[in-house]
């Protein structure tokens, strides 16, 4: 499988495929693909179907497979960036709701946090997605993206809603803002969000939650 990723903010994801090579998306991912390339929808297994269903996520991936060459591309559903990686290196853990596609050997999972503290305040929900196996998988990224490597026990300090992805061997914790005045006055929340090492991390410079709370000022309602 061959694969470009062009035109950001408004990334296209566009793979060549040979014959009998396959890509797997969330539903609704394609954006278009030459004739030749067929659709199949799974639900990758009752286990995950009831998981997926618990998240309020579908609980469908299509699957596209080739027949003849051609190509198909994966369109970002928000302006961003499209981040790929190869999950052979090491299983990924991602936002929900960040998956676009990637190889059908690359096992796209839930994984739910261990402590309830960081899922309830981390700002990130308390559900989110692993990747795994071999192959490469393409996640849509908020805003810009910044990659760091942190070292055995070097901690990364974010604001909620900046983690785009982390590398398994990363661990995530909660901390509460310190001062009385920095959680009245300073904008921040409550929490932060701290991710300790080792593994890569990948950041997002514009959180949708954040840009649609910038906007909610300016969105007209009208009652009936």
């Amino acid at each position: 499988m061959r694969y470009e990723i062009k035109e950001a903010p408004f990334g296209i994801l566009i793979c060549q495929l040979e014959q009998g090579e396959s890509m797997k998306c969330q539903h609704g991912g394609m954006a278009w693909m030459d004739r030749g390339i067929e659709m199949a929808t799974k639900t990758g297994g009752l286990g995950k179907m009831f998981k997926k269903a618990f998240t309020g996520e579908n609980i469908f991936y299509n699957t596209y497979t080739a027949y003849q060459p051609g190509e198909i591309a994966f369109a970002m559903s928000f302006p961003g960036r499209i981040m790929s990686i190869d999950v052979s290196r090491a299983p990924i853990i991602a936002q929900k709701g960040s998956f676009l596609a990637c190889e059908p050997t690359v096992d796209v999972d839930i994984f739910f946090r261990k402590k309830l503290s960081a899922g309830i305040f981390g700002g990130e929900g308390f559900i989110l997605q692993q990747f795994s196996g071999r192959g490469m998988t393409f996640l849509e990224v908020d805003g810009g993206l910044i990659e760091k490597e942190l070292a055995p026990g070097q901690e990364v300090i974010i604001d909620s809603g900046h983690l785009a992805a982390m590398e398994a061997s990363c661990t995530l914790n909660v901390e509460t803002v310190k001062g009385l005045g920095n959680i009245v006055a300073g904008g921040e929340g409550l929490f932060n969000t701290v991710i300790t090492g080792p593994g890569k991390v990948w950041l997002q410079t514009m959180p949708i939650v954040n840009l649609a709370g910038a906007l909610q000022p300016y969105i007209v309602t009208t009652s009936s």
